[in-house]
C-alpha cells in the first residue's frame, strides 16, 4: 500500500490526449464521466482537486475533419479553438450532474514566467479549490506560439503542482506506467513500480509518444522531476483502469510511483524552475561551477567567462558549464552588456567598470535554483 498517497489531500490530475479522444476519435464521454465522478468523490473525501487535460487539438481535428494532428502553427491554433468548446462543455456537462461547479483556465507560458502573472494564476486556483470549485486547466494553444508553448501538458500540469504545492499529481495515460523498455516492441519489458521523481536513469527507459498527443514518457519521467519540486509525488498510470483514481487515493499499487524524495524548494525557486524559456546564457570557469552546485553562493562575475543572448537586468539566464551542460538558471541583477564588460572581474571592481556601484552578485543566490 501506497501510504504517502493515501495521506495527500491537494491532487492535480492530468489526463492525455489519446484518452479523452478515444485515439482522436472524438471525445469519450463516457470516459470523461467516469473521470468526473471520481475526482467529486476525490473532493467529497475532503480533498481538493485540480484537472489538467489535454484534447483540444485532437477535439478540433476530429471535428474538422482532418486526417492527422496539423504540424502548421495557425491549423493546431484554429483545431484548438474548435476543440475547446467540445472539451469544456463535455467536462461542465459531468461535473453539473454531481453540483459541483467547474472552472475553466487557459494558461500559456507568458502567464508562468511573468512573476506578477505567476502569483495571480496561483492566487486565482487557491481561490477557487478554496470555494469547493474545479479547476479544469489546458494551455491556452489558441495563442500560444511554438517558441512558447509547454511543449506537452505534462509539463503544464507539474507546473501547476508547483503553483499550488500538491501533494500528488497524477498523470493518466494509455500506458500502464513507466516500464524498463518499451512494451510496445518489447514483451519482456517490466513495469516500474517504484522510482524515485529525481532518478536521471529513468529518463533512457522512457520512450516516444503517441501520434495523438505532443508527450511520451519522457514527458511524463521529466514532469515528475519538476513536480518533485514542489514536494509532489508523481504516479503515472492507465487511465483505462477501473477506478484508478479512487483506487490510487486509496493506497492501491497502480502504474509507477516516482517519490519526490527531496525538500521542496521555496515557492520563488519554484517559479524560475518552471521557466521554460530564458533570455540569455552566462558560461562559467570550474570554480563557478563547483561553488553553485557545493557551496549554495552567489554567483560573481569573477567566474563567467561568456555571455550569450540579449537580455535586461531581472531577466532569467541559464548558467552553463564549459561543456554548455546547464547547472542553474536565475534571475540577473545586470544586463547582458554590463556582465560582458565585467568577465573575470572581481565584485570590489565593479563600480570603476560600470561607472557607478551594483550589486556584488550577477546572480544572487535567493535568485538562483540549482539544476533542472
Amino acid at each position: 500500500m501506497r501510504t504517502d498517497l493515501k495521506k495527500a489531500r491537494r491532487w492535480v490530475i492530468k489526463v492525455g490526449s489519446s484518452l479523452v479522444t478515444n485515439n482522436g476519435l472524438g471525445l469519450d464521454r463516457p470516459a470523461i464521466a467516469g473521470w468526473a465522478d471520481q475526482l467529486v468523490a476525490l473532493q467529497k473525501a475532503g480533498n481538493q482537486v485540480v484537472l489538467v487535460s489535454s484534447g483540444a487539438v485532437a477535439e478540433g481535428v476530429a471535428r474538422l475533419g482532418l486526417k492527422t494532428r496539423p504540424t502548421q502553427i495557425h491549423l493546431q491554433q484554429a483545431a484548438a479553438a474548435v476543440g475547446q468548446m467540445g472539451l469544456v462543455q463535455a467536462y461542465e456537462d459531468c461535473f453539473q450532474r454531481q453540483s459541483v461547479h467547474a472552472a475553466q483556465i487557459l494558461l500559456s507560458h507568458e502567464d508562468l514566467s511573468d512573476r506578477t502573472r505567476y502569483l495571480n494564476a496561483r492566487s486565482t486556483l487557491s481561490t477557487l479549490l478554496e470555494m469547493g470549485v474545479v479547476p479544469v486547466v489546458n494551455e491556452n494553444d489558441t495563442v500560444a506560439t511554438a517558441e512558447l508553448c509547454f511543449g506537452d501538458n505534462d509539463t503544464l500540469a507539474a507546473l501547476v503542482a508547483n503553483l499550488i504545492n500538491a501533494d500528488a499529481m497524477v498523470i493518466l495515460t494509455d500506458q500502464e506506467g513507466l516500464f524498463d523498455a518499451d512494451p510496445r516492441s518489447n514483451p519482456t519489458a517490466r513495469l516500474i513500480a517504484n522510482g524515485s521523481a529525481n532518478d536521471i536513469t529513468l529518463q533512457a527507459m522512457a520512450g516516444s509518444g503517441s501520434s495523438i498527443g505532443r508527450g511520451g514518457m519522457l514527458t511524463k519521467v521529466a514532469a515528475a522531476r519538476l513536480a518533485a519540486r514542489s514536494g509532489t509525488d508523481t504516479v503515472i498510470a492507465s487511465g483505462r483502469l477501473e477506478g484508478v483514481i479512487t483506487r490510487l487515493a486509496n493506497g492501491e499499487s497502480i502504474g509507477t510511483w516516482l517519490k519526490a524524495d527531496s525538500e521542496p524548494v521555496t515557492a520563488r525557486k519554484q517559479w524560475l524552475a518552471g521557466q521554460l524559456m530564458v533570455k540569455g546564457t552566462l558560461k562559467l570557469d570550474s570554480g563557478a561551477v563547483s561553488v553553485l552546485q557545493n557551496s549554495g553562493k552567489s554567483l560573481l562575475a569573477v567566474g563567467i567567462t561568456c555571455v550569450a543572448g540579449e537580455f535586461a537586468r531581472g531577466e532569467v539566464v541559464a548558467c552553463v558549464d564549459q561543456d554548455n551542460n546547464e547547472i542553474a538558471r536565475g534571475l540577473t541583477n545586470y544586463n547582458a552588456s554590463e556582465i560582458k564588460l565585467l568577465l573575470g572581474q572581481s565584485s570590489e571592481k565593479i563600480e570603476a567598470i560600470l561607472g557607478y556601484g551594483g550589486e556584488e552578485e550577477v546572480v544572487h543566490r535567493d535568485n538562483l535554483i540549482i539544476g533542472r
